[in-house]
C-alpha cells in the first residue's frame, strides 16, 4: 500500500523531525511549517509510529484539493478513494480546522465532510445506511488558504503520550518537546544530563529513552492497529524488531525539584518507562545548584511566570540560578523560557538562540555552551 504520511510537530521542531525520519529510511522526507510528509507503506507507518519521538501524530494523506466554497469541498472529498480505507460498517468521525480561508465555520465543515464521505462510500458499496459499528477511522481536515487536505488519523492518542506519565504536575512539559530539547543539547548518552526544575521527570525521562535508544512508543497502541486495511503483523513485527536496538550502558542523569510531590511522580514515572535505574531524583534547590561534572549539559524548563508565577518571581528565579550556573563548571546549559527579559535577569545573553513553541506558548531555547573539555564551545 503505497501511502503519503503527514506528522504535525511543535513549530520549531520540524528539522529535527525530518531529521528522525531520515535515521529511519523513510522516503521523499519534506519538512514544512509545523509539519513534515514522507512517502511509505503500511510497514514504514508501523516503524515510524513506534520511533518517532518529536511527531505529534501520524496522518495518512488521502487527497487535497482547492476548496473555496462549500460545493467544492463537497465535490473535492466525494471524488477521493475513501473506499480503500474505509470499510461499509467503519465509523468515520470527522475534526479539523480552517485558517486563513474563505470556509471558516469548521462545523460547517465538518458536515459538509462527513456527508460527501457517506456519499461516495454509499455508491462504492452500494448501501443506503451506515450502522457504524465496525472499527474507527477518523477523518481530520485542515483547509488552508482555501485549500482543503484529506487526512486519516493513524495515532488515535498523541504520539506524546509514551505510556509512562498518567500524572504530572501543573504546566507540564510535553513528551515531543522534551525530546526535542535533548537533541538539540547533543545528549546521546555519554556525558552528565541533568534537570534541576525537573517537575514530573519528563526530561531526564526522554534523556533516558534516547541514551538507549529505546523506542518511545513501543508500550503504547495506536488507532491503526485496529483498521483492516493493515495487516495485523504489521504492528508485531515493528515491536518485535524495536528491542533489538536499544543499547547498555552506565548513564548518568539526575533530576531535581523543590517539590517533594514533583520529585515522588517522577520517580513513579520513570518507573512506569523502564528507566527509573537511569536516573536518580533528588529534592534540591535549583538555585542553589553546585553539582560537579567533568562534562555534562543542563536541560531544563523552569517556570515562565505565565502560568504557575507571576513574572517578577520568575525573573528572581532566573537571577537566583544564573548566579548558580556561572559559578559552576564544565555545564552546558539549554534552557527554555518565554520571558522576554530571561538573558537580562539571567545575566548573561545566550551563546545561542532557538525559537520553539510549547503548546501555544512561543518560546527561545537559550543556549549557554561554556567551555568543555577538549570540546570548546562548538554545539
Amino acid at each position: 500500500m503505497n501511502l503519503t504520511i503527514c506528522a504535525p510537530c511543535h513549530f520549531g521542531v520540524e528539522g529535527l523531525l525530518a531529521d528522525e525520519m531520515r535515521r529511519l529510511d523513510l522516503k521523499n522526507v519534506r519538512a514544512e511549517n509545523g509539519r513534515v510528509r514522507f512517502d511509505g507503506d503500511e510497514n514504514d507507518l508501523a516503524k515510524a509510529s513506534i520511533w518517532l519521538r518529536c511527531a505529534e501524530r501520524l496522518l495518512i494523506e488521502v487527497g487535497s484539493f482547492e476548496a473555496p466554497t462549500f460545493d467544492a469541498l463537497f465535490e473535492g472529498v466525494k471524488a477521493l478513494p475513501l473506499e480503500r480505507f474505509l470499510p461499509k460498517n467503519a465509523a468515520f468521525p470527522v475534526r479539523g480546522h480552517c485558517i486563513n480561508s474563505k470556509l471558516f465555520s469548521e462545523p460547517d465543515c465538518q458536515s459538509i465532510i462527513r456527508k460527501a464521505a457517506v456519499t461516495r462510500l454509499s455508491e462504492k458499496y452500494h448501501v443506503s445506511w451506515f450502522d457504524e459499528t465496525g472499527e474507527t477511522i477518523q477523518l481530520r481536515f485542515t483547509i488552508l488558504n482555501d485549500t482543503a487536505t484529506i487526512y486519516l488519523d493513524t495515532s488515535g492518542d498523541g504520539l506524546h503520550k509514551r505510556g509512562y506519565r498518567p500524572a504530572h504536575v501543573a504546566a507540564p512539559l510535553s513528551e515531543t518537546l522534551a525530546a526535542a530539547m535533548v537533541y538539540l543539547s547533543r545528549y546521546r548518552g555519554r556525558d552528565d544530563f541533568c534537570d534541576p526544575f525537573c517537575g514530573s521527570g519528563t526530561l531526564p525521562i526522554e534523556a533516558a529513552l534516547i541514551a538507549r535508544n529505546r523506542a518511545p512508543g513501543l508500550k503504547r497502541r495506536f488507532a491503526a492497529e485496529q483498521w483492516s486495511c493493515i495487516p495485523e503483523h504489521v504492528w508485531q513485527e515493528a515491536r518485535a524488531d524495536a528491542p533489538g536496538h536499544e543499547y547498555n550502558g552506565d548513564y548518568r542523569i539526575f533530576g531535581s525539584d523543590l517539590d517533594p510531590a514533583a520529585v515522588k511522580m517522577a520517580k513513579e514515572n520513570a518507573a512506569l518507562a523502564g528507566v527509573a535505574g537511569d536516573i536518580s531524583f533528588e529534592l534540591a534547590d535549583a538555585t542553589a545548584f553546585d553539582r560537579k561534572t567533568e562534562r555534562g549539559v543542563l536541560v531544563t524548563n523552569p517556570p515562565y511566570g505565565e502560568r504557575i508565577m507571576e513574572k517578577s518571581e520568575a525573573e528572581r528565579l532566573y537571577e537566583a540560578f544564573g548566579k548558580a550556573y556561572f559559578a559552576s563548571e564544565n555545564w552546558k546549559l539549554f534552557l527554555l523560557s518565554s520571558h522576554t527579559e530571561f538573558e537580562r535577569t539571567f545575566g548573561k545573553n545566550a551563546d545561542k538562540k532557538r525559537k520553539l513553541y510549547n503548546g501555544m506558548i512561543k518560546c527561545d531555547l537559550y543556549m549557554y555552551l561554556g567551555v568543555l573539555p577538549q570540546q570548546g564551545n562548538a554545539l
